[in-house]
C-alpha cells in the first residue's frame, strides 16, 4: 500500500459536505415544500346555513432555513389596515430568497371581517378570550385554534390592528414594559412612536408571552378605512423586523432613517359635555398645556366648552366623530421627553415613507 493510504497510490479526494437541507414546513396536516408558497385553510366552523369559515394562512417557505414570524390581521373584524399590510408584504419583491417561514393571516376574526364589526357573533372580543379552549366558546374555540396553530409554530410575531371605528391612531408600536428584547425590534419597525404598555388579562400578546414568543403590537389608522401612510408604516416596518431577524437582505430593506419617539405615559381627554364637536388638532401634532385641541358645542349654537390640553404631548389618537357624550375620549396623548424634536422628526418619517421605492405601487403590484 503507498504512503497515500490509497491502494492505487492515488490520494482519495475529500467529499465536500452537503448543507444541511431545509425541511418542509408541516401545518393542519398539510407540508409546504422549501422555496414555495400555500394558501391553507384550517377549519373553524360552519355558518347557520352550513357555509364553512376557515382560519386562512399563506404560507411563505424559505429554500434556507431560518426563524418562523407569524403576522395577523383583523382579530378585530373591522380592523381591516393589516389585512392591506399583509397583502402589501406578500407582494414584496423583498421576500424573493427570503430565509425561514413567513405565516401570513390577513383575516384572524372571519365573523367580524365580514359583518364590518369588531366582535364574534357570541359578541365576545377574541383579543380577550386567549388562550381560549377548544370546547369553549366561538371565540374561545378561535383563540384556542390561532394559539395552537400559528403561535406555537413562530419564533416572532407582529399583530395588526388600527383604531376602532370614528376613531384614528397614529402609526404606533406598543410593547411590554419589562422587555427590553423587544425594544430592539420595536426599534427597528421604525413607526413614528412606540408606547410601552401593560399587558391585558386574555389577550394575543399575554398568551404568546406564555409561550415565549415575543411579539410586537402596531396601531395604525381607523376601522374600516384604508389610510395610505399607516400602510406604508406597516408594509416598511413588517419587513424591517424580518430583516433584523435575519430573514431577509440588508441591501433590499432599508433601516428606518428617524428613530421612533418613546413614551411610558399617555392619557385621554375626554369630552366636558355632551354635544356638536369641533376638533382644531391632528394625530401627529404636538400640543402644550393650555392649548384649546376642540370644542364642544349644543346643537342651538348658545354653549360652548373648550377642551383644553393638560399635559404637553404628541397626540396619538383622536375621534373622528362630531356627535359627542360627556365623558367621550376625544385625544389621546402621549408624553415625549424631547418636545423640542418633534415636528422635525414627524415630518422626516412622513417623506422618508412618501419617498420609499420598496413601497411604490408599481413595485408591490
Amino acid at each position: 500500500m503507498s504512503e497515500t493510504g490509497s491502494p492505487t497510490g492515488k490520494s482519495k479526494a475529500r467529499k465536500t459536505p452537503k448543507t444541511p437541507k431545509t425541511p418542509d414546513f408541516e401545518i393542519a396536516g398539510k407540508k409546504v415544500a422549501p422555496g414555495t408558497r400555500q394558501i391553507v385553510d384550517i377549519p373553524i366552523s360552519l355558518l347557520s346555513n352550513h357555509t364553512p369559515v376557515n382560519l386562512t394562512v399563506n404560507v411563505v417557505h424559505g429554500k434556507r432555513p431560518g426563524p418562523v414570524i407569524f403576522v395577523s390581521g383583523a382579530v378585530h373584524g373591522d380592523e381591516i389596515v393589516g389585512v392591506e399590510v399583509i397583502r402589501r408584504v406578500l407582494k414584496s419583491p423583498a421576500l424573493r430568497g427570503m430565509r425561514g417561514t413567513l405565516l401570513a393571516v390577513p383575516v384572524v376574526n372571519a365573523f367580524g371581517f365580514l359583518n364590518n364589526t369588531r366582535y364574534l357573533p357570541d359578541r365576545r372580543d377574541l383579543n380577550r378570550c386567549f388562550p381560549g379552549h377548544s370546547r369553549g366558546s366561538l371565540a374561545a374555540q378561535l383563540a384556542h385554534l390561532f394559539l395552537h396553530e400559528i403561535v406555537e409554530r413562530s419564533d416572532f410575531g407582529i399583530d395588526l390592528h388600527s383604531a376602532a371605528i370614528h376613531r384614528v391612531n397614529l402609526p404606533q408600536i406598543r410593547v411590554n414594559e419589562d422587555d427590553p428584547k423587544i425594544m430592539e425590534y420595536a426599534e427597528a419597525f421604525g413607526a413614528p412612536i412606540i408606547l410601552t404598555s401593560p399587558l391585558r388579562d386574555g389577550s394575543l400578546r399575554e398568551a404568546a408571552r406564555e409561550l415565549g414568543v415575543p411579539i410586537l403590537l402596531y396601531e395604525a389608522g381607523e376601522g374600516l378605512r384604508f389610510d395610505e401612510m399607516s400602510i406604508r408604516a406597516g408594509v416598511s416596518g413588517v419587513l424591517r423586523v424580518m430583516r433584523k431577524l435575519g430573514m431577509l437582505s440588508q441591501r433590499t430593506v432599508r433601516e428606518p432613517r428617524v428613530a421612533s419617539f418613546k413614551s411610558s405615559n399617555s392619557h385621554w381627554l375626554r369630552a366636558p359635555a355632551g354635544g356638536i364637536l369641533r376638533t382644531f388638532k391632528l394625530a401627529g401634532e404636538f400640543v402644550h398645556a393650555g392649548d384649546v385641541v376642540a370644542a364642544v358645542s349644543d346643537p342651538f349654537g348658545q354653549r360652548d366648552e373648550e377642551v383644553v390640553v393638560r399635559e404637553e404631548g404628541l397626540i396619538i389618537g383622536r375621534t373622528n366623530h362630531p356627535i359627542v357624550n360627556q365623558g367621550d375620549a376625544l385625544f389621546h396623548i402621549a408624553s415625549i421627553k424631547r418636545p423640542s424634536e418633534v415636528q422635525e422628526r414627524m415630518d422626516a418619517i412622513e417623506t422618508h415613507l412618501q419617498s420609499d421605492p420598496l413601497l411604490d405601487e408599481d413595485e408591490i403590484i
